[in-house]
């Protein structure tokens, strides 16, 4: 049946109709059907049957079925009136069907406080052409229950309150207009509750405190104009939520304290406008959360104080166009930001995860990561490939950033060096020169293991050779000098340079091959072993009083000292001037 109709007219003729499957009423009702010109696009044909007499079945206990039929008016209401029923007393059902029919009412459509026993129930491919819809507080026993390729002009329906027993519950490629669609407080049982490739307009669609059984969830492909989506306080089983390729259209979308249960959830291509979209609170089990190129729109994204501890969840190429996106105070197994675009202030403060992957990110405003209110516990940060143009707000010792870098197990050396790279360039900016300075230790440091490896895995001859230049670098930029990072260890390195030379100088004279010589008659008496620490002395600080000087092998050792003594007050000249100008 033609679902593009914007207007109808009805038609009751005194003529037989007779259904496919051989079932006949008294009457034919001709709808024609017209478009926004109001000219005529089609026309319908229908069993238009006795209300009354519907009403006289459900009280006898007969099987409603209203499969290819007009219903105008129908009302559970009404019939409880009729029947001086409570206004909340079930009506039961023995069986229904009303597959392709057509209801109207000036009002409403009432099936509320409805009693479906065992069984399959169908309004698949049925029109609610005028009036709100009702299902509030109905029960349905085992069985699917479809409203499939069903078409509400109305767009408000309603069913609050509703309990569903094990089977599907399946409203796909339906079509609802712009209103109110009410599943709050409903208990779905197990099965497959389905609103995929579903139509639903503007308004609001309300889950709230809805309770999903173990199944599947699927909302594929369902779209929604604007207004507001939530799922607020809903609760999963174990059950596979599907969002794959949804449009959330301009509407503010709401998942607030969800408990998404032990299942798989799928946002993947997703697309949210410019509302705020929210899942501060939520929990689970769930051993993935992928929103893997989706769109998350305009509005603010918050993720605040999740609780998903086992949860790896995945961001991966995802656009967050503009607006704030906050995980403050979360807890994930892993948070992938991979390939994603951050150009707005992103909280990542994670109160807990093993993992955030915010490799090959381009990043172009805040990434706050600074512990605060409470300390961040992220055992690996992954940041190779990223592209920095803004800021980093990170703590070397707070963030632990050395052991979440280095206890990498997916990324090679030259990565590890290029990620401490990053960061010494990122401290620069932000003022963190003692980070600054940490970060650049473990940058050359890889930098240099990086190097070595590359030259071992040529072979040959460069294996070997690369250790000369490699353990020069390791000795003199490292372990002297922190590579001119660290006055305080020059200072030390002098004092053990010093110490060496002047046993050196002792071991000479001792051995013969060599004297250290006082030109003025050693007025001071010392011993070999002071006047071979005192040669060593003015000789490092290339002092040259004169007073003592070299024979023999000495000679070419107080060459090599006086070499070595003005490179390292040069070195620490540097790493001394290094940390007074910033």
């Amino acid at each position: 049946m033609i679902t593009v109709y914007s207007d109808y007219s009805i038609e009751i003729k005194n003529v037989k109709f007779i259904s496919e499957d051989g079932r006949t009423c008294p009457r034919t009702a001709i709808i024609s059907l017209f478009n926004e010109k109001g000219e005529e696009i089609g026309n319908e044909l229908f069993g238009a049957v006795d209300l009354n007499q519907v009403y006289d079945s459900i009280k006898a206990g007969d099987d409603i079925i209203l499969d290819n039929c007009y219903i105008s008016e129908f009302s559970l209401a009404s019939y409880r009136r009729h029947n001086n029923l409570d206004k909340k007393e079930l009506v039961f059902f023995k069986g229904f069907s009303a597959r392709n029919a057509f209801f109207e009412s000036k009002i409403v459509t009432d099936f509320s406080y409805s009693n479906f026993p065992d069984g399959d129930v169908s309004f698949e491919g049925s029109h609610f052409a005028k009036g709100k819809v009702l299902f509030t507080g109905s029960v349905f026993g085992k069985g699917n229950v479809n409203f499939s390729h069903t078409y509400f002009i109305d767009g408000n329906i309603e069913f609050a309150g509703s309990e569903f027993g094990e089977g599907d519950f399946l409203f796909k490629n339906a079509v609802i207009k712009d209103g109110i669609k009410d599943f709050q407080d409903i208990k779905f049982g197990d099965g497959e509750v389905s609103f995929a490739n579903t139509e639903f307009n503007s308004g609001e669609l309300l889950f709230i405190n809805t309770r999903f059984n173990n199944g599947r969830f699927n909302f594929k492909i369902a779209r929604i104009a604007g207004g507001k989506v939530d799922f607020h306080y809903s609760v999963f089983g174990n059950c596979e939520i599907i969002f794959e390729r949804t449009e959330f259209g301009n509407s503010r979308v709401d998942f607030r304290t969800v408990d998404f249960g032990s299942g798989r959830i799928n946002f993947n291509r997703s697309v949210f406008g410019s509302g705020e979209v929210s899942f501060e609170g939520a929990s689970g089990k769930a051993a993935k959360i992928q929103f893997k190129k989706a769109e998350l729109g305009n509005g603010p994204k918050n993720f605040n104080l999740m609780e998903m501890d086992n949860t790896d969840i995945t961001f991966e190429r995802t656009g967050f166009g503009d607006g704030d996106v906050s995980f403050y105070e979360s807890r994930y197994n892993s948070l992938s930001l991979k390939s994603c675009h951050l150009n707005q202030y992103f909280d990542l403060r994670l109160a807990k995860a093993e993992l955030l992957d915010i490799s090959d990110t381009i990043v172009r405003d805040i990434v706050d990561l600074e512990p605060y209110d409470f300390p961040v516990d992220i055992g690996t940060i992954d940041m190779s490939g990223m592209r920095l143009v803004g800021k980093l707000y990170i703590d070397w010792w707070k963030n632990k950033c050395n052991l979440s870098i280095v206890n990498q197990e997916s990324t090679s050396l030259r990565q590890k060096a290029y990620q401490f790279r990053i960061l010494k360039e990122n401290f620069n900016g932000t003022g963190k020169y003692e980070d600054e300075d940490e970060a650049y230790v473990m940058f050359k440091r890889y930098e240099a293991k990086s190097w070595l490896t590359e030259q071992e895995e040529k072979g040959g001859i460069r294996k070997y050779a690369s250790y000369i230049p490699h353990s020069f670098q390791w000795l003199v930029f490292d372990k002297i000098g922190l590579y001119a990072t660290s006055p305080g260890r020059v200072l030390v390195s002098v004092s053990v340079f010093w110490f060496i030379f002047g046993i050196v100088y002792f071991l000479i004279e001792v051995t013969g091959l060599g004297l250290t010589i006082s030109s003025v008659g050693n007025p001071d008496k010392l011993s070999t072993l002071t006047q071979s620490f005192y040669h060593s002395g003015i000789t490092f600080f290339t002092i040259g009083y004169g007073d003592v000087f070299p024979q023999g092998l000495s000679r070419l050792i107080s060459v090599l000292e006086g070499f070595i003594g003005v490179f390292m007050m040069s070195y620490f000249t540097v790493a001394f001037v290094r940390k007074v100008l910033r």
